[in-house]
C-alpha cells in the first residue's frame, strides 16, 4: 500500500466515523474519557470493549447535556453525542446555564451540522447552530474542514480545559488536506497566498469550494488568499486583520445562515481593528422548507463556487471605484 493509499483508508471516510475511532483511542488511553450518547447508533458496539465508559441516555438531548455537566463536574471527561439541529436548540439551555456557564470540560461533539442533514428536511437543518453556540461564555467552537482537521480537533479537545462545540457533517466529504497540517485550535490555516482579496471559509464544502474559487479566479488574474478558520470562537483575530491590512477585502463563505455566523463574526473583528469591504456568502436568512443533499440546497441558498468568485470580483471593482 502506497503512503496516498494509506492516508486516503485513514482519512477518506466520514469525519464522524474517524473522530468515533479517535474516541476509542482516547478513552483507552484516559479512564475519564466517557462517551455519553444519545442513541445516535454505532457507538455501543464501538465502546463495547470499554462499557464502564460508555452510556446510551436516548434520544434525550437535554437531560444528556445536564447529566454530562455532572460528570464533568466530578473530574471526568464527557464527549457527548448529537444532532447538531437537537444539541444547538434543544439543548441550549442546558448548554448555556449547566456546561458554558460553569465553564465545565464537556465536549459536544456534534454531527449533521449545517446542511448535511438536508434529505431529512428543515426540521434537521442545523444552520443557526454556530450562531447560538459562538454567544456561550467559555465555549470553543470548533468547525473542521475535513476528517483529517476533525481528528485533529477532537484530540485537541481532550486536551482544553473548558467546553467545546465540535460541528461535524454526515457523509464523507473530499479531502483538504492530503498529508499533515499544522492545526491549532484558535489559529486559522492559510491554504493558498494572495494580495488581492482574502477568502474566509469555515467547514468542508465552504472551504473547497473557497479552494476551486482561488484557482477560478487565478484565471481571471486574481491573486485571493484563503483562510481556513476551523475556529470560529476563538476567532484568529491576527489573521483577519493581516487579511483586511494586506488584501484590503475580505469574502466569507459558511454553510450556516448570515445571521450571526462565521462572516458575522469576521465583520465584528474587522469593524473594530482594520475596516475593509466584506461580502458573507451563506444562507439567506428566511425559512428554508426544502428537502435535499447538501450540495444542492447549498447552491440553492446561493453558497457555490460561482458565488464566491462574483463577490470577489464585485468587491475588487467597488475598491477600484469601478
Amino acid at each position: 500500500m502506497t503512503a496516498t493509499q494509506a492516508w486516503e483508508e485513514t482519512y477518506g471516510g466520514a469525519a464522524r466515523d474517524l473522530c468515533r475511532r479517535t474516541l476509542l483511542e482516547l478513552a483507552a488511553a484516559d479512564p475519564r474519557v466517557i462517551c455519553v450518547d444519545s442513541d445516535t447508533g454505532g457507538l455501543e458496539d464501538l465502546f463495547a470493549e470499554l462499557p464502564r465508559q460508555y452510556v446510551n441516555v436516548g434520544i434525550a438531548e437535554a437531560n444528556m447535556i445536564s447529566m454530562a455537566a455532572g460528570l464533568a463536574a466530578a473530574g471526568l471527561r464527557p464527549f457527548v453525542h448529537t444532532l447538531s439541529s437537537f444539541a444547538a436548540a434543544r439543548a441550549c439551555e442546558q448548554i448555556k446555564i449547566d456546561v458554558a456557564g460553569n465553564n465545565l470540560p464537556v465536549r459536544i461533539v456534534v454531527t449533521h451540522g449545517g446542511l448535511s442533514a438536508g434529505h431529512y428536511g428543515p426540521t434537521h437543518h442545523a444552520v443557526e447552530d454556530v450562531a447560538l453556540m459562538r454567544t456561550m461564555p467559555n465555549l470553543t467552537v470548533l468547525v473542521p474542514a475535513d476528517a483529517v482537521e476533525a481528528d485533529l480537533a477532537l484530540r485537541a479537545a481532550h486536551e482544553l480545559a473548558g467546553p467545546v462545540f465540535l460541528r461535524l457533517g454526515r457523509a464523507p466529504t473530499p479531502l483538504v488536506h492530503r498529508g499533515p497540517c499544522d492545526f491549532e485550535v484558535g489559529r486559522a490555516l492559510r491554504l493558498r497566498d494572495g494580495d488581492d482579496v482574502t477568502i474566509v471559509a469555515t467547514g468542508p464544502y465552504p472551504v473547497l469550494m473557497g479552494i476551486e474559487a482561488v484557482e477560478l479566479l487565478a484565471g481571471r488574474g486574481v491573486r485571493a488568499r484563503l483562510l481556513d478558520m476551523h475556529t470560529v470562537k476563538p476567532l484568529d483575530r491576527g489573521a483577519l486583520v493581516q487579511a483586511a491590512r494586506e488584501t484590503g477585502a475580505i469574502v466569507t463563505v459558511e454553510d450556516h445562515v448570515l445571521v450571526g455566523g462565521l462572516g458575522g463574526a469576521v465583520c465584528e473583528v474587522v469593524a473594530e481593528e482594520h475596516p475593509c469591504p466584506v461580502r458573507r456568502i451563506g444562507v439567506p436568512d428566511a425559512y428554508n422548507d426544502r428537502v435535499g443533499d447538501e450540495l444542492h440546497l447549498l447552491n440553492e441558498a446561493g453558497v457555490s463556487v460561482e458565488r464566491i468568485a462574483a463577490a470577489v470580483l464585485e468587491l475588487l471593482g467597488v475598491r477600484a471605484g469601478r
